[in-house]
């Protein structure tokens, strides 16, 4: 016969296990990758729609956002190096590089020419005015 065992989630062991995982505190360290599934909040108004994305440890000229219709992709990469003075010699070096995006399907297309996007302490927000149609359009991270 075999045990069955009942696991109660406890918020304590989860906080525990958050703070033992690598990058918890600092995100990314050298060599991690960044979160693939990084954290978005989506809210609609009458007027439009706002995302707030938590992406840390990018720079914004490295945060890629492109809206066709109705569809809103975010991508970011880091490139990660590690540096040396002239005193130095190599033994090891460990070169970096890591993509991820994620894309979104609106309920309406989404007016390309008054979008807006913003960068600061690690979280990517975006305007995005309602409209119906449009083209394929990359917007500029401020």
């Amino acid at each position: 016969m075999t045990n069955l065992t009942h696991y109660i989630p406890n918020i304590f062991n989860n906080i525990l296990d958050d703070l033992a995982t690598p990058g918890y505190i600092i995100k990314p360290l050298h060599g991690q990758p960044l979160d693939a599934n990084f954290k978005v909040d989506i809210k609609e108004s009458d007027k439009g729609f706002t995302i707030k994305a938590q992406i840390p440890g990018v720079k914004k000229e490295d945060i890629h956002i492109s809206v066709d219709g109705s569809l809103v992709t975010i991508g970011a990469e880091t490139k990660q190096v590690d540096q040396q003075t002239e005193d130095e010699k190599m033994v090891r070096s460990e070169c970096y590089y890591d993509t991820v995006s994620r894309t979104f399907q609106l309920p309406v297309e989404v007016n390309q020419g008054s979008t807006k996007a913003s960068y600061e302490n690690g979280v990517l927000s975006l305007t995005l005015p309602k409209i119906n149609g449009g083209n394929p359009h990359q917007i500029k991270v401020s």
